[in-house]
């Protein structure tokens, strides 16, 4: 009779020195990396020089699809734009096939402490302009590295990780 109580206490001491990790080290853990994919938006619609705001064209609507295949493989979190309707159409594809919203963010705030905190862990596709998808890498990577997107370029893609302290980043054309 004494031996299954003693089974029993000695069982529980085991588990109780084993503790499982607690969600601050869970979370520690899966932040250790971060992955952001950010793109210029696809073709726009030059037709009306006076236009702010742009749609895109059908080439540019066939390359949103293109990105959404180039993205089906890859796991994305969470999926940021500029609040232009190029860029929104640009991330939309993406974002429906992953079935995330898109969130917009302000060129003028790249990657302030909001940002940061929201996309820490995470891999996050964001679509910009030719001259705030740039800025917004060298940002990140707190160099002065990146210039203006040619005018003509729609298909850079921007990868950068960051983890345990190092910073990385590719420059890849997708076509």
């Amino acid at each position: 009779m004494h031996k299954p109580l003693a089974f029993i206490i000695v069982l529980l001491s085991l588990l109780a020195c084993n503790e499982p990790k607690t969600k601050k080290d869970r979370i520690s853990e899966d932040l250790s990396k971060t992955t952001y994919y950010l793109i210029r938006h696809a073709e726009k619609d030059r037709s009306d020089p006076s236009n702010k705001n742009p749609k895109l064209t059908q080439d540019g609507l066939k390359r949103a699809q293109k990105w959404a295949r180039y993205f089906e493989q890859v796991a994305i979190d969470q999926v940021f734009s500029t609040n232009y309707a190029r860029t929104m159409q640009t991330a939309s594809p993406t974002a429906s096939q992953k079935r995330l919203t898109v969130q917009s963010y302000y060129p003028d705030s790249l990657y302030d402490s909001g940002f940061k905190q929201a996309t820490m862990g995470s891999s996050t596709l964001v679509v910009g302009h030719s001259d705030t998808t740039p800025r917004f890498v060298n940002a990140i990577i707190e160099t002065d590295t990146y210039t203006d997107i040619d005018d003509k370029q729609n298909g850079l893609l921007y990868v950068i990780t960051l983890e345990k302290g190092v910073k990385n980043v590719v420059v890849l054309e997708v076509n």
